[in-house]
């Protein structure tokens, strides 16, 4: 620390979390058809190793500002990295498939915690005048983080055991403990405010219902009383959270905020455009793997495009924004991933790889267009004082959204091989499978045209504060936020 600024110093330890965080999202989607075979799991059960972990990050987001408040930054970061590499480590012990998402869970907690509180030491060490640089770096780990766990995840199935996709935290995690715990220095708030217990129950046990209901009506089907039951059971207590936080002075997210227009339409936008992209990375390792028969190295190299083409569109995104504006730019950019997604009704167990790529390619490049202008204009009329509270609602229903993609997606694919009588990897029913499959891709593409129809209504005229000079997503200054108790949210990626 002597050779090393303080404030780098949080910077470096909030990247290796935001890094750690992100590519444990990921890595998991090419060993899914390992847990399917070594567990002898089905697609609706398999699917809560993605979900598990997402809701549980969605759960846990918004309490950190409060924790940091309450109990320290620094306490709480290290409480945070101890859970998610405590968690990390029991699932690489895991004897079942039941306790292997349990302790995806256990890991969810942590690391639902641990980026929005490092981001809230990062805002705090960084002046105004310093943030636009630093989060041109932050978007470094953001995007590369997600795209290298199908990579990294398919190298170590390749020459290991699955196992060592969570070994791979543990040695991180107990060097960022020492260090943190060493350097570190604690900052908490003389007034916190008070817990929110109503809403953090209520959002958990609503979110848990519905998504639960979405993993029974792949082998009950819609029309199950027990489906049934369990959504409208889910929707209610949804619902009930929605009251609760509308009449909580001090609300674990602040639903007030979805009174400015132009910010409730980019939150509905991004909430179906990050599910329709991230949920079908949870459907496309599980046929390459399963019917094509590509180990998850190549499954995880086919994959990879789509972050060549966030990377490729991003900084050409950022520079005709002000000329285009965000709805045509979201409207063409979403177009263009569901119409790419369309394509993979095309493909079948002879499609070139290349051409899989291609679409992936395709999806990335519509995804960049749609990101950067929503991102940019979802908080244009926000007033500054409310941007950290306005990230959090960002961060929480990004992750529910791809959480309820991943359910929604696996209980179309499950129910569609009950229609076509297959069963994923029988080589003898792979021509139903395929067909199982390319129902899941169109609900895939549906969620993508619904975003796109969402942007069609955003007004341009709300977000003209954006668009008087060239905003770039490294210079958006929403991307690295505090409230001012010190919630934060973190890089929107």
């Amino acid at each position: 620390m002597k050779r090393i600024e303080y404030k780098y110093f949080i910077a470096v330890v909030y990247v290796v979390a935001l890094f750690m965080d992100l590519l444990d999202s990921t890595i998991v989607n090419v060993a899914l058809p390992t847990f399917a075979r070594d567990f002898h799991a089905g697609t609706t059960v398999i699917e809560w190793v993605v979900t598990g972990y997402l809701l549980s990050l969605a759960v846990f987001i918004p309490v950190s500002g409060w924790a940091g408040d309450r109990f320290g930054t620094k306490r709480v970061f290290l409480f945070a990295l101890s859970i998610f590499s405590l968690g990390s480590l029991l699932c690489s012990i895991a004897g079942s498939i039941d306790s292997l998402i349990a302790f995806r869970i256990v890991q969810g907690i942590g690391g639902g915690m641990l980026t929005p509180v490092g981001a809230t030491m990062l805002y705090r060490a960084f002046g105004p005048a310093e943030r636009a640089r630093i989060s041109s770096i932050l978007i470094v780990p953001a995007v590369l983080a997600p795209a290298s766990g199908p990579l990294i995840g398919g190298y170590l199935l390749q020459v290991t055991t699955w196992r060592a996709l969570f070994w791979l935290n543990v040695p991180i995690g107990v060097l960022g403990l020492v260090l943190s715990g060493r350097y570190l220095r604690e900052q908490r708030e003389d007034n916190p405010g008070r817990f929110d217990p109503w809403g953090f129950a209520l959002a958990a046990v609503g979110l848990s219902s519905v998504l639960y209901g979405l993993a029974l009506a792949g082998d009950d089907g819609f029309s199950s009383g027990r489906v049934l039951g369990l959504e409208a059971a889910g929707l209610v207590t949804l619902v009930g959270f929605a009251i609760v936080e509308l009449r909580t002075a001090q609300p674990m997210l602040d639903l007030r905020l979805f009174r400015h227009r132009l910010f409730a339409s980019g939150i509905i936008v991004q909430f179906f455009a990050f599910g329709g992209q991230f949920g079908t990375l949870f459907l496309l390792p599980l046929l390459l793997q399963t019917e094509r028969g590509l180990s998850p190295l190549q499954s995880g190299l086919t994959t990879f495009p789509q972050a060549i083409g966030v990377m490729m569109i991003s900084p050409i995104a950022g520079r005709i924004y002000g000329r285009l504006g965000p709805r045509w730019m979201a409207v063409g950019g979403l177009t263009l991933a569901g119409a790419a997604t369309l394509a993979f009704l095309r493909v079948d167990l002879q499609s070139s790889l290349w051409w899989i790529r291609a679409i992936m390619l395709a999806r990335g490049c519509g995804f960049a267009l749609s990101l950067i202008a929503m991102q940019t204009a979802t908080f244009a009329t926000v007033p500054r004082e409310s941007l950290g509270r306005g990230n959090a609602i960002y961060s929480v229903t990004r992750q529910v959204g791809v959480s309820l993609a991943v359910a929604a997606f696996a209980t179309v694919l499950s129910s569609q091989l009950h229609f076509f009588s297959s069963v994923l990897g029988d080589p003898t029913a792979r021509g139903g499978a395929v067909s199982a499959f390319h129902g899941a891709f169109f609900a895939a593409a549906l969620v993508a045209f619904v975003a796109a129809l969402g942007a069609a209504f955003v007004d341009d005229r709300l977000a003209a504060g954006t668009m008087r000079r060239r905003t770039t997503l490294e210079s958006e200054p929403s991307t690295v936020t505090a409230q001012p108790r010190g919630t934060a949210g973190s890089v929107q990626l």
